[in-house]
């Protein structure tokens, strides 16, 4: 097994659930949103899960859909080789008909670090990947955007973006947000509402990948395959911006 073979096997997994999910959205309809969801988040699990029990039989899986035993198990905590999954980040936007801003998480936790990681974003037709990283674009000074939930942007992100001159722009999955600053549509994600290790892994393994910035909002590291998988806030963004937003936060937050 060589470093490489994961990061082929995750972006391999990612896109393979992605195009699983679009089937199920194209078969089930949008009429029952509820039914909708339930479907695409068990059919994604089970896939994810049958597969790396198959492929990866010795390493555990942390997945957002595992029942609350199964995140408990304390061998999970011991183990050398972690993955870490959400097998539909963006469950409501999945649900909703043209929404392409939903994602298929797949990440590799390993000696203490992110090793490999692939977000696909199938309704966009594209899996980013700690294979082929994406080169983030370079900020060139002047108003930036800051990619925020749709439905609750954190207050401080607000007054932060009115304090940086920054635009906000909502955008559904926290991988479809975490994304978007490493293809260009936005140059930071900054969030504090509550989050877990699967809604950030994946992304966070392709945007350290790539260079980009990803931390706490305090600027501590993220750390994962912890006991409590709560992760509450992140700071995603061009390395040439960090700076400038972690200070921001640190004057909002005294």
């Amino acid at each position: 097994m060589t470093i490489r073979d994961d990061h082929a096997l995750a972006a391999d997994l990612a896109t393979e659930a992605g195009e699983r999910l679009l089937r199920i959205r194209e078969r089930t309809g949008f009429g029952d949103s509820s039914a909708l969801r339930a479907e695409g988040d068990r059919a994604s699990h089970v896939f994810l899960m049958e597969s790396l029990a198959r492929l990866r039989p010795s390493d555990s899986v942390l997945s957002e859909e595992a029942t609350r035993e199964e995140r408990l198990d304390p061998r999970r905590l011991s183990a050398s080789r972690v993955w870490i999954v959400d097998p539909l980040d963006g469950t409501r936007e999945f649900a909703e008909e043209g929404r392409p801003d939903w994602a298929v998480h797949v990440a590799l936790w390993e000696g203490g670090r992110l090793t490999a990681g692939a977000v696909a974003l199938p309704a966009q037709g594209r899996t980013l990947t700690t294979a082929e990283p994406p080169e983030p674009p370079s900020f060139d000074g002047g108003r930036f955007r800051i990619a925020v939930s749709r439905t609750r942007p954190p207050e401080f992100v607000q007054k932060l973006a009115y304090l940086l001159g920054a635009d906000l722009v909502p955008i559904g999955s926290a991988g479809a947000k975490i994304s978007a600053v490493l293809t260009g549509e936005v140059e930071a994600y900054v969030h504090a509402g509550g989050q877990y290790e699967w809604d950030s892994a994946a992304p966070v393994a392709v945007a350290q990948a790539a260079g980009a910035h990803a931390s706490r909002i305090d600027g501590s590291e993220l750390t994962y395959n912890q006991a409590d998988p709560s992760l509450p806030d992140i700071l995603v963004s061009l390395p040439e911006l960090a700076t400038s937003l972690l200070s921001g936060i640190r004057d909002l937050h005294r």
